[in-house]
């Protein structure tokens, strides 16, 4: 006898249930016995045939459709569960159960026949998706023929959680990660002998090199904390004129590492974005250049020009930025920047020194589509490329400058991008010269060419002016008389997630915007390692 039929028949419910369930029909066929007769007073049985539907009523759902039944009856609940749990009853014409009414030992037997056959049916269909004694016995048989595989699993899972033991004692830390990128560059005045008056001396062959080891740590999993270490001996050709610059050149090209760049993002709620800079700020930090070829040195274009507007060179050093996102299509930045921020004498200093105030209006109207209107006012902070008189390297006064851009980047389809800026900036001269003010304009026109030959590679062209000295009354800035244009092309090539080659060449039809000059070619291959 199984277990569970030890517990049923141990059950008061259910032996109440049989011995009191008086005269009432049960659900399901019984035959009657060829060699018995009937008893005239029996109990009726609810017959597959469609005749006895005149004899008795249908199977009943609830014990309240027999009418004769009262919960105050002492059997009520043992019929409750009879009819209401397992259906397994009926009644008589008229919904009436006659609970007195005596009953016969055929009668009881075809009774508990018809209930066991339901509770069979009950616990078949519980037990249906249990694990058989077949199942285990394949289970037991698969693992011992297995059983030197299943050796070598549990002892390479023992290794591996040994070894995420040893990795969570000595790992550098739980919060800080560690990148970097290691940038080569081999570059070459290919054509071009004088430019200004003077023989280009800066004509051979270089080999350089610009490493950054970044720490990016994050306490709430919001914020970021920012922290990139540099070494950096590339220098640009010296082609007697400021354009034409490498973006990953260094001013002051050295083998020494140091801390050139500190920031602290966090959130301000759930659209505001803020960013306190200690040192080695930049527009890019502050908000989007909206340029494709912008990889801050790493990819993208080689040239200081073909990086970002050169208005943007106008914003570095030490402050802060905030950015709110209006939606996903709008988005306000302004920032604050001063390059001498940590110096206390007079003329520096945060608010007493140089500096540049941004603010950039970013619209994206579509996935493809971004344009930022930009602002820009600044103090001592010329721009970083262009003609020597744009660049103001003859100027020894103090100036303010304000300047606006607009930049545009338009997806055409998924592997051609349309881009392009126009810049314009006017700066008066306010100490230490006659005064007077400069007009400078720049533009170029991108295109861009994403995935070109295998996924992850990069084709670009950019073709434009330099910043150019339009308008100028201050005696010590003269006007460009010519226009130059700047020509570049690069091919972004992925060998690997960890490294890329990018060959490029620039053109300069008339360098310092003076078609007396010789034009220029400058040739470069760049490697970037990233890990």
């Amino acid at each position: 006898m199984s277990k569970m039929w030890k517990y049923l028949l141990a059950s008061p419910v259910f032996c109440g249930t049989v011995l009191f369930f008086g005269t009432a029909a049960f659900a399901g066929e019984t035959p009657v016995p060829s060699d018995m007769s009937e008893p005239a007073n029996a109990a009726p049985i609810v017959k597959a045939d469609p005749s006895s539907q005149n004899q008795v009523m249908s199977q009943v759902t609830s014990v309240s459709q027999l009418s004769d039944v009262q919960p105050t009856d002492w059997a009520f609940q043992a019929l409750q569960s009879l009819v209401e749990r397992y259906g397994c009853i009926a009644g008589y014409p008229g919904g009436t159960y006659r609970g007195n009414r005596a009953m016969t030992r055929y009668e009881f037997a075809a009774g508990l026949n018809a209930c066991l056959d339901r509770v069979n049916e009950l616990i078949a269909t519980a037990t249906a998706d249990l694990v058989t004694k077949e199942d285990l016995a394949t289970l037991q048989k698969l693992q011992e023929e297995f059983s030197a595989e299943l050796a070598t699993l549990r002892g390479r899972v023992d290794a591996l959680e040994a070894r995420t033991s040893e990795l969570e004692a000595n790992q550098f830390s739980t919060t800080t990660k560690l990148q970097g990128q290691v940038v080569t560059v081999i570059s070459d005045v290919l054509s071009g002998d004088r430019v200004n008056g003077a023989d280009i001396t800066d004509s051979n062959t270089t080999l350089g090199y610009r490493a950054r080891l970044e720490l990016v740590t994050s306490f709430t999993g919001k914020d970021t904390l920012f922290t990139r270490i540099q070494a950096n001996n590339i220098a640009s050709p010296n082609i007697n004129t400021t354009e034409g610059r490498l973006f990953f050149a260094n001013a002051e090209p050295s083998n020494d590492a140091v801390i050139d760049t500190v920031w602290y993002k966090f959130p301000l709620g759930e659209k505001t974005q803020v960013i306190a800079i200690g040192t080695g700020g930049a527009a890019d930090d502050l908000t989007s250049t909206v340029n494709l070829f912008d990889g801050d040195g790493n990819f993208g274009a080689l040239s200081t020009f073909g990086t970002r507007n050169p208005i943007y060179g106008q914003v570095g050093g030490a402050g802060i930025g905030i950015t709110h996102n209006f939606s996903d299509k709008l988005a306000l930045s302004l920032g604050y920047l001063a390059p001498t921020a940590n110096s206390p004498v007079q003329g520096s200093g945060l608010f007493d020194g140089a500096y540049g105030a941004l603010a950039q209006l970013t619209v994206k109207p579509s996935d493809r589509i971004t344009v930022g209107l930009t602002y820009i006012n600044s103090y001592k902070q010329p721009l970083l490329t262009g003609s020597n008189a744009a660049t103001f390297q003859d100027l020894d006064a103090a100036f303010s400058s304000n300047s606006y851009g607009v930049q545009a980047s338009i997806g055409i389809t998924d592997k051609i991008v349309l881009g392009g800026w126009a810049g314009y900036t006017t700066s008066r001269v306010v100490t230490g010269g006659d005064g007077g003010d400069i007009d400078i304009w720049n533009y170029a026109v991108t295109l861009g060419f994403p995935d070109l030959g295998k996924k992850g590679n990069l084709g670009g062209i950019i073709v434009g002016m330099e910043p150019k000295v339009t308008d100028s009354s201050v005696a010590a800035i003269s006007e460009d008389d010519d226009t130059s244009f700047h020509v570049e092309a690069f091919y972004q090539y992925k060998v690997s997630d960890n490294i890329t080659i990018t060959p490029g060449v620039l053109w300069l039809t008339a360098p310092d915007h003076n078609d007396n000059n010789d034009s220029v070619v400058i040739g470069a291959l760049r490697t970037t390692f990233s890990f």
